[in-house]
């Protein structure tokens, strides 16, 4: 009887032991696997958020670049107006110094005209403009009129709505980057309070839960456009 005792009581505290050194097992894979998921947390994180803050960078560049390239187009888009204004007023001194045949007036104002004007110019006064009631009643409103001022500012003002375009987008890739750190963040905090119970079950069940959601964002970090 005595030796069967102590038989069971070496299988007690041998079987006591294995489980021990089970737990101890156990806890040792968790606690490796918490580490590898707070590694890469720590990894993905500092790299969504070098990337949002690329795409911040190209954001306020672009949109400084859009702002520069509007402001010339509305100085350029003010001078053509003056020019315009002061192409307006010299036909008029021409059409009048013509109307009452004073040649040599009307060739000064004619001089005065700006040298890009000139070619529309020329078309519209063959046209006899103070004899012929047909004939277009301002140069202006001929097609073969033509300023390298307007043309220049819608250049400008189409490169700058197209900057600003690609700011637009580059604020919506470092959003997107921002996203994920949040989703990150979250993980982060799974895992920390994981790490806080004693109970395997539960410790297990919120690093399961934290290694999917990691999947989320490592997935956003490989597909995501880089800037």
């Amino acid at each position: 009887m005595l030796q069967a005792g102590t038989s069971n009581l070496r299988i007690v505290h041998y079987q006591g032991k294995h489980r021990l050194a089970t737990e101890a097992l156990k806890n040792e894979v968790l606690e490796i696997a918490e580490a590898i998921v707070l590694a890469i947390v720590a990894v993905a994180t500092a790299w969504a958020g070098y990337q949002a803050a690329l795409w911040g960078g190209q954001q306020s560049k672009m949109y400084g670049q859009a702002s520069n390239l509007r402001s010339k187009a509305d100085g350029i888009t003010t001078t053509a107006y003056q020019e315009r204004l002061y192409l307006a007023a010299t036909v008029v001194e021409w059409l009048k110094a013509d109307a009452r045949g004073e040649r040599e007036l009307a060739n000064i104002f004619e001089r005065r005209l700006l040298p890009e004007f000139r070619p529309t110019f020329d078309v519209w006064k063959k046209t006899s403009p103070t004899r012929n009631p047909n004939a277009p009643p301002w140069p202006q409103l001929m097609s073969e009129y033509r300023t390298s001022k307007t043309d220049e500012a819608a250049r400008l003002a189409q490169q700058a709505s197209q900057l600003f375009d690609q700011g637009t987008r580059a604020r919506q890739r470092s959003d997107d980057y921002v996203r994920v750190t949040l989703i990150l963040a979250v993980i982060l905090v799974l895992t920390s309070i994981g790490q806080r119970f004693k109970t395997q079950g539960v410790r297990i069940a919120l690093g399961v839960l934290s290694a999917l959601l990691l999947c989320l964002p490592i997935y956003f970090i490989f597909t995501l456009p880089r800037a």
